[in-house]
């Protein structure tokens, strides 16, 4: 596969003296090679003590800029295949003059981008990790622009008012979608105006958003109730205009969980999602284009009823987690191309979790505690590197780019139970934990899914992640692996969405 790669910021405007940093992201089978050109001049010969290569050349950063470092930064990544190229361009001035750049930069939408929204009890709090500074509280009362209707109702009985969220998903950076189940809605966001705009009413109890990029659809599985005795799963088309919304209701009955592939840089389109029904074994296959079903790949033979999947484009192979009564828990490897399952996974359990590169697979054992992490090669072959004991036993968990290696990772994880979160270099399994970030949301208190304490990064080229405690909010510099800092009086903060640049 050629190179593809994003580069951050594409504009940016400094002051004399500051330091100042281009990155750019690529992805390509095998690893690409990164090169960097300053108005089209090779800019190796010229590192200096002011100019370094950080992460395999990932990261141009400038320690103290002058007024000669203006100019725009060519970032390109090369592989045998292919070549693909960027521009980042960098503009030094002093704050008197407010030129072009300047504008330019502030209207790219930095002033409303590169934030943690964060909902819970108390309403939305639009946070700036950077700063730890709370940007702007959406309190329960406010009213949605549309309907002029109280974003959180007051509840008979209940002296204060508060919110009940389940689940949100980002479209495109320009609007955020989040359920309040009880509400029997979906509240749409305007990120450029941090305003509740409308509500759409659907399904009883909605839990679970996901946003299927290809084709511009946020799917919405609701319970019916909290046995959930009725489940339905709904869509709701172009969802990035932002206008004439509308629900449509799929065919699809007695669904207990949905699993659409994440697009990446190398993988832009999906075209196939899966459902599990409930206590069937077997995974139904489904076009999201069309929103029909196109087969069932029965999973009887391995007495296997699936709780969760995941998808890598190495291999091109979805992975499986089964539950099953008489034994112990597996994984099964179904082959993307032909449908077909190619038996376990080893003697993997637990939820698997695949890199957004998609070379590593991280299988986390809720009951044991036990993470397993796979390599997988561009061949196609899955290598187990290890094997890690801990007494977590995994919530959540996600990836933060490594700062110092290109094409390398970290996972950080969270627990059920415990107040630690966990931190892992993928590559070598050398693990750490930071301590003591109090105690997570109470299960009984979380209904909505088995994550009762989320580990939210952000994105592609973010440094900073958070996860919620009961009461507060705990902000993670995922650079120097450090606990940045605690935001109170946020509390049951278990949704988050991450708005910002890729």
């Amino acid at each position: 596969v050629p190179p593809v790669i994003r580069v951050y910021p594409e504009t940016q405007a400094q002051e004399p003296g500051v330091s100042a940093s281009l990155k750019c992201h690529a992805e390509g089978i095998p690893n690409p090679r990164i090169t960097w050109l300053k108005n089209g001049i090779d800019i190796m010969p010229k590192l200096s003590k002011q100019l370094s290569l950080l992460a395999n050349g990932s990261e141009l950063h400038i320690s103290s800029v002058r007024y000669e470092d203006t100019g725009a930064y060519t970032c390109i990544a090369k592989n045998e295949v292919g070549v693909d190229e960027d521009i980042s361009s960098l503009f030094i001035e002093d704050s008197a003059r407010k030129t072009l750049a300047n504008i330019l930069w502030r209207e790219e939408g930095l002033s409303v981008g590169n934030m943690f929204y964060v909902f819970s009890d108390d309403g939305i709090t639009v946070l700036q990790p950077n700063e730890c500074e709370i940007r702007r509280r959406i309190r329960p009362e406010e009213r949605i622009f549309t309907s002029y209707e109280e974003m959180c109702p007051k509840v008979e009985g209940e002296d204060t008012q508060s919110c009940l969220w389940a689940s949100a998903v980002n479209i495109r950076d320009k609007y955020i979608y989040v359920t309040q189940p009880k509400q029997n809605r979906v509240i749409i966001i305007d990120i450029q105006t941090q305003k509740a705009i409308q509500s759409l009413d659907v399904d009883p109890l909605p839990t679970k958003l996901h946003y299927d990029k290809s084709h511009d659809q946020v799917w919405v599985l609701s319970w019916g109730d909290m046995r959930q005795s009725s489940p339905t799963l709904q869509v709701i088309p172009e969802a990035s205009t932002g206008e004439d919304l509308h629900v449509i209701h799929t065919p699809f009955e007695r669904v207990d969980d949905f699993f659409i592939p994440p697009t990446n840089l190398i993988i832009n389109h999906v075209r196939f999602g899966f459902i599990f029904n409930q206590s069937e074994q077997a995974v139904h296959k489904i076009d999201l284009e069309t929103v029909t079903h196109i087969k069932t790949i029965n999973l009887k033979a391995y007495s296997c009823t699936p709780q969760a999947m995941a998808y890598t484009h190495l291999g091109g192979y979805y992975f499986v987690q089964c539950r099953r009564k008489r034994s112990a828990p597996l994984q099964l490897i179904i082959d993307s191309v032909t449908d077909s399952v190619i038996g376990p996974n080893g003697n993997m359990s637990g939820t698997p979790h695949v890199s957004p590169d998609g070379r590593y697979l991280v299988s986390a054992d809720e009951g044991s505690g036990r993470i397993k992490v796979q390599a997988l090669t561009v061949r196609g072959e899955i290598k187990l590197i290890y094997d890690l004991e801990t007494n977590i036993h995994v919530s959540d968990l996600t990836f933060q780019p490594s700062f110092t290696e290109g094409n390398q990772y970290y996972i950080y994880a969270t627990s059920h139970l415990q107040t630690d979160v966990l931190f892992v270099e993928l590559s070598t399994g050398i693990m750490n934990v930071l301590k003591n970030l109090k105690d997570p949301v109470a299960s009984k208190d979380w209904p909505w899914s088995s994550y009762n304490r989320i580990m939210k990064d952000s994105g592609l080229f973010g440094q900073y992640l958070v996860t919620p405690a009961k009461d507060s909010l705990f902000v993670i510099n995922g650079r120097q692996n450090t606990l940045r800092c605690e935001v109170s009086g946020i509390r049951r903060g278990n949704t988050v969405v991450w708005v910002g640049e890729v």
